[in-house]
């Protein structure tokens, strides 16, 4: 724990923007949660702990909030308090910590016989934000309650004064946390002419619009977004309301992510809940596109669950429900390390609490343009005896000379 408590040391000040306590190692753990609430306490087992800084009266605290069900748990401490307690955290109840400063990121990761591995990195340039030391702080949406959104006000989670409908808030929610995933990949997109974003498998386009409201009406950019669907009546509906709004650059067609063939210049390709192997169709177009910003949101990877073959995963793999979730990490997990080898800088983040969907995995890829062929990919190719969709069709685009199983870089 060593390399973790300087690392503790160096951010717990005004530097730290926040950190975040993660994956519990107790997963019933409901009654010393509750006593612990009963006292006062922040809950050990929470899914979660946050932790900023704050001033009170002039003297410098870090606050941890811990997420238990729809409740939150606060608790502040000194800086000598809070080493001890995330140290004592991180020692037997969690195993992933995540730190971000305004000069440096940092992961810890805890493995299951108690070995600590710590990255970090420092920034090239420090962030020019700073922490909000604010007491009484309101959580902050890009969307915000009590302005009223006309979209969000037609498609039911806003009532007409702004207030969020109660039954939606979930929504809300995870309309803002995208345009979080949006905002932090702006510096990335090109601001001297308009923006091209393509949306596949949009369905009620409660996010195409927030893109579109976020960028165009919020920031200002010129934008042209597509959302392309399969349901005509569904694609009728948000024609209409696109209309409605004065949204000119926000078109809605009917097709097939598979056939579709209007990309050209592309800024960004989004994808969220695309079933199966129509995301694996909207991943191979953003890579032809070469486009900057990739944002996916995979579903129903049915794919490579009945074609594991990896005799030393055979225990596992014998009960359904474990092997439907291995295939799906698996296919998620080797689509990322596909993109990497496409040339893009990837991230597998936690969309939305897992409470709310077990769909909560979200692949953001920003383009760098440096194909490099990393051969642990066909490694762990060959080991599960299956490949994700992405990489075959991949391999035939680029040729023998270029494919995922070869050594050295792309071309």
């Amino acid at each position: 724990m060593e390399d973790l408590k300087r690392v503790l040391e160096s951010s717990l000040n005004e530097t730290l923007l926040y950190m975040i306590i993660s994956g519990p190692r107790r997963k019933n753990a409901a009654s010393a949660d509750a006593a612990a609430a009963r006292e006062g306490r922040a809950p050990s087992q929470a899914a979660r702990i946050r932790v900023r800084p704050l001033r009170k009266k002039e003297l410098l605290l870090f606050q941890a909030a811990s997420q238990v069900g729809k409740q939150e748990f606060h608790k502040n401490y000194t800086k000598e308090e809070a080493l001890e307690q995330i140290l004592s955290w991180m020692e037997g109840d969690y195993r992933q910590l995540a730190i971000e400063t305004t000069e440096a990121s940092a992961q810890a990761l805890v493995s299951k016989k108690g070995k600590v591995t710590v990255k970090e990195k420092r920034k090239a340039v420090p962030e020019v934000q700073k922490a909000d030391l604010s007491h009484n702080r309101k959580k902050r949406y890009i969307l915000e309650e009590g302005k009223p959104v006309p979209f969000l006000v037609d498609l039911g989670v806003m009532t007409d004064e702004g207030k969020i409908v109660h039954a939606r808030y979930d929504k809300f929610r995870q309309i803002n946390r995208f345009l979080e995933f949006v905002e932090d990949v702006l510096p990335k997109l090109p601001k001297d002419r308009e923006l091209t974003i393509l949306d596949f498998g949009c369905g009620k386009s409660y996010l195409t619009f927030a893109v579109y409201y976020y960028l165009h009406e919020l920031k200002g950019l010129a934008v042209n977004i597509v959302g392309l669907d399969l349901k005509e009546e569904v694609i009728a509906h948000c024609s209409r309301l696109a209309k409605e709004y004065g949204y000119e650059n926000l078109r809605f067609q009917t097709g097939d992510i598979a056939s579709y063939e209007g990309g050209g210049r592309v800024d960004m390709v989004i994808t969220l809940h695309a079933c199966d192997t129509a995301t694996d169709y909207a991943l191979e177009k953003a890579v032809e596109w070469q486009a900057g910003v990739i944002l996916s949101v995979p579903c129903c990877q049915h794919e490579l669950n009945p074609k594991l073959t990896c005799q030393a995963l055979a225990p596992v793999l014998k009960y359904g429900l474990l092997r439907e979730r291995m295939a799906a990490l698996l296919t998620d997990g080797m689509r990322a390390a596909i993109l990497e080898q496409a040339g893009y800088q990837v991230q597998v983040l936690e969309f939305i609490d897992m409470e709310h969907t077990p769909k909560n995995i979200l692949i953001r890829a920003v383009r760098t343009g440096r194909k490099k062929i990393d051969p642990s990919y066909s490694v762990c190719r060959d080991f599960v005896g299956a490949e994700p969709l992405l990489g075959r069709l991949l391999e035939e685009k680029w040729g023998e000379d270029t494919n995922l199983t070869a050594d050295g870089e792309g071309k």
